[in-house]
């Protein structure tokens, strides 16, 4: 002591007392200031919500009909996949269930806000629907719109934001085990950490271990620069740090860091947050990842890319059982579950991106706004824009052309068409709506959006023979217009080479494989595709008339009158031929294709709301009897492979042929248009009916399993539309006696024969007619007629008309000239 005394009373030790001093208090004044800074910056942020906010994007509500096969369960778990929860105070929405009733009481954030409802499920059955409080019976209810995607921000993130609440236990676990085992426990700094970081770093000579907490890496993510590596920044994230635990609880700061870390890259997007990164990884909802699938996804933060299970699944399946070991050793989970984790796959799921998010669709929509509502900022801002979209409907078109691309791939492999021979991968579009409304249901532009952003949907291409129903359309037409030549579903067409001439020049149209059949019907000519029989149609109802019906249904892209029109020459893309064919499906009424239902800002107000476009083009006789020569292009034409194939439900369809592939088709319920192409416009070499059809198929089968699209009903014939009996050989109304077998036919009333066939027709010996067969009823063919088989030379062209007879003196004199 008396040491220390003469030290402190000798003049060097006084100048030092003070300097310590003086330097002490400097350095409270400076740390001080910095953390008056620094949180004043975290209150700032944490005020205005500390991870930007854009705009959310849902699908749309779910259909529920009195009659409807589904379980109390199943609607349960789309109420809670869309937020709702049994507390009262949820603001999306809660609900209530008891003994095969479900209440359900949408929220002040619902889309729904106040349609509240009873639901009675009886036998796996609807049996009742009611409006609550009132008690009245409605037969349709909605359920709440699932969320498809927060709008990417300025910087292409995609964040999937989730509650603490939401994340499944061994999910927090794994992300303790790998980042941060004491965060519930220390107060923002880990000193046992820290020594055996400095000890390991120390023996390795590297920086081989780090000891950043959680709260520490928030800290520098939200509020600082980390690629920084300077003191200054170190001093900066322990201040904010230290400001976070006193201001947060650990469940927030553990929800913040969730939302937030970077997990990686996919596409031209950035995942942000375990709730994303579930979805692009495993096309998952967060809480339904298992411990191995949480596991992988807790070892991404160390290095996103490096571990990335697409590209390095060695790395990724590594790290993964690093992780699940940390956890065994900590004791969050048993040996038996650890070992039936670390033997698991990895379980990603290529695409997923794709298909969970429907990133094409997307991308339109947010092209939609900025054209239609320019006014609204939507990179940050907490709008929610309700759209069109049914997620059951969307996995099903990924899941189907996926499935539909890996057997066009193995095709093109057998013809040679590989990438190391310089061929492109085939590309694909498909397009799904609602064919009353117009609504677009599911959207697939690629067969990756991580590999190519180009929306297929949106690209103009030939839509070949998808355009003839058209051309039959305004044939069919013509028993509605005064003084036209009427054309029947029976009425004969020439299918043989033919030459056309149009404003002097010559259009000398090809059939598949160069088989021509003489004189058929019209059904037959729809059914088979046959090309000149359709430009001969087309000749006698007039281009301009089939022109002027294809505008008004919505292909009015550079279309012109010509001989090439009946063929499907001029382009179209994807969804206007989608568009268009509402027409068929919708009994002549167009539905023009919309994407957005609702938008609503961050107050709640509706900003804008959809009103679907609809306008009659065809008189609805004319679209019954259409739709009833489709439904021969799936029973007995080039679509018949849609049957064969597990199909069975009542559709109607068209395939297109061009240098890529179409088909395009529906049932009552819902219409799908795919192409199937390269983006260099080479010719596929296919059929429609090999490269689309598959994929329509595939999509249809799975489509119609979900409870919206379960109750798809034959076509009914409209009024005005007479069905009538048909002799075959002679296009005469059947009686006995005649040569053919009767077949049902379709016709507007009064087009339809009225006299019989002649029954001495019969009994003329040596006739045997040809009959068609019973997928082909009404297949009006010569007798005996045969199938002619055309070499491949040019057809030549319409002869002039003969000269007028010479006689016998004239032809006298010509020998003399």
């Amino acid at each position: 002591m008396s040491r220390l005394r003469g030290l402190l009373t000798h003049p060097l030790g006084k100048f030092l007392l003070v300097a310590t001093t003086t330097i002490g208090a400097l350095g409270l004044i400076a740390f001080t200031i910095a953390y008056i800074h620094f949180a004043r910056l975290v209150e700032e942020k944490l005020a205005e919500g500390p991870i930007e906010e854009t705009a959310r994007l849902f699908a749309a509500p779910s259909r529920l009909l009195t009659g409807d096969e589904v379980t109390a369960e199943e609607i349960i778990e789309e109420l809670e996949r869309a937020g709702y929860s049994q507390l009262q105070d949820n603001p999306i929405g809660w609900y209530r269930a008891q003994d095969g009733m479900i209440e359900i009481h949408p929220g002040r954030a619902s889309y729904l806000r106040g349609e509240d409802a009873r639901i009675v499920i009886r036998g796996g059955r609807v049996a009742e629907i009611r409006s609550l409080p009132a008690g009245e019976v409605r037969e349709v209810y909605y359920l709440e719109p699932q969320l498809v995607t927060h709008l990417s921000g300025r910087n292409r993130d995609k964040r999937r934001l989730v509650k603490f609440e939401q994340l499944p236990k061994h999910l927090v676990d794994a992300i303790l085990a790998a980042e941060d085992k004491r965060f519930f426990q220390h107060a923002g700094f880990d000193p046992i950490r820290v020594l055996k970081a400095a000890w390991v770093n120390l023996r390795e000579e590297r920086i081989a271990q780090g000891a950043s907490t959680l709260t520490m890496q928030l800290a520098g993510d939200l509020w600082l620069d980390r690629s920084e590596r300077s003191w200054k920044r170190k001093l900066a994230e322990a201040i904010v740090t230290l400001h976070l635990e006193r201001k947060l609880t650990k469940q927030q700061i553990f929800e913040y860091y969730v939302n937030n870390i970077y997990l990686g890259r996919l596409g031209s997007f950035n995942i942000r947050g375990f709730g994303e990164a579930a979805r692009a990884y495993f096309n998952k909802d967060i809480r339904d990842l298992t411990l191995a699938e949480a596991a992988l996804l807790a070892g991404l933060p160390r290095g996103p890319s490096y571990y990335n299970p697409f590209r390095h699944p060695d790395r990724a399946k590594a790290r993964r059982d690093w992780v699940l070991e940390q956890m065994l050793e900590n004791e969050m989970i048993s040996e038996e579950e650890y070992w039936r984790a670390v033997q698991s796959p990895l379980g990603v799921v290529p695409g997923s991106v794709d298909a969970g998010d429907a990133p094409y669709f997307v991308d339109l929509v947010i092209q939609w706004l900025r054209k239609n509502l320019p006014g609204h900022s939507f990179d940050s801002s907490g709008y929610r824009v309700y759209t069109t979209l049914d997620m059951n409907l969307q996995h099903a078109a990924v899941e189907a052309v996926q499935v539909g691309m890996r057997q066009l791939d193995e095709r093109c492999r057998r013809m040679g068409r590989t990438p190391e021979k310089g061929w492109p991968p085939l590309q694909v579009a498909l397009v799904a709506l609602d064919p009353r409304t117009g609504a677009v249901k599911a959207l697939v532009g690629g067969r990756s959006y991580a590999e190519s952003q180009l929306n297929r949907a949106l690209a103009l291409r030939q839509p070949g023979s998808v355009f003839k129903p058209f051309v039959y359309a305004a044939a069919i037409n013509t028993a509605l217009e005064p003084g036209a030549q009427v054309f029947t579903p029976i009425s004969k067409l020439i299918d043989e080479p033919r030459t056309f001439w149009f404003d002097g020049k010559p259009y000398e149209p090809a059939a598949y494989r160069n088989q021509y059949y003489g004189e058929v019907t019209l059904r037959f000519a729809l059914a088979k595709s046959l090309n000149v029989a359709t430009v001969w149609l087309a000749e006698q109802v007039g281009y301009d008339r089939i022109v002027e019906l294809a505008r008004k249904a919505g292909l009015d892209h550079n279309l012109q009158p010509t001989p090439a029109v009946a063929l499907g020459a001029y382009d179209a893309t994807p969804l206007q031929v989608a568009g268009a064919y509402t027409v068929f499906a919708n009994r002549g009424i167009a539905a023009q294709p919309y994407f957005v239902n609702r938008v609503v800002d961050e107050s709640g107000k509706t900003v804008y709301k959809t009103e679907p476009k609809t306008w009659r083009v065809l008189d609805e006789r004319v679209a019954s009897i259409m739709v009833d020569l489709m439904q021969e292009v799936i029973r007995s034409g080039t679509g018949a492979r849609v049957r064969s194939m597990g199909f069975d439900l009542p559709a109607a369809g068209k395939t297109g042929t061009s240098r890529d592939g179409w088909f395009a088709g529906f049932t009552t319920e819902l219409l799908c248009v795919v192409w199937v192409g390269y983006d260099d416009h080479r010719d596929i070499d296919m059929e429609g009916a090999q490269s689309a059809l598959p994929i329509w198929t595939e999509f249809m089968k799975r489509a119609h399993q979900f409870r919206e699209y379960r109750r798809a009903r034959p076509f009914e014939l409209a009024e005005g539309v007479v069905v009538v009996d048909v002799d075959p050989v002679t296009g005469r109304l059947a009686a006995p006696g005649c040569p053919g077998q009767p077949v049902r036919e379709v016709f507007i009333a009064g087009t339809q024969p009225l006299e019989t066939c002649p029954t001495a027709l019969a009994q003329v010996s040596g006739w045997e007619a040809e009959l068609p067969s019973e997928a082909s009823p009404s297949v009006a063919q010569k007798p005996k007629r045969r199938l002619v088989q055309v070499k491949p030379t040019k057809p030549q062209p319409t002869p002039p008309p003969p000269p007028k007879k010479k006689g016998f003196l004239q032809r006298l004199l010509d020998m003399f000239r």
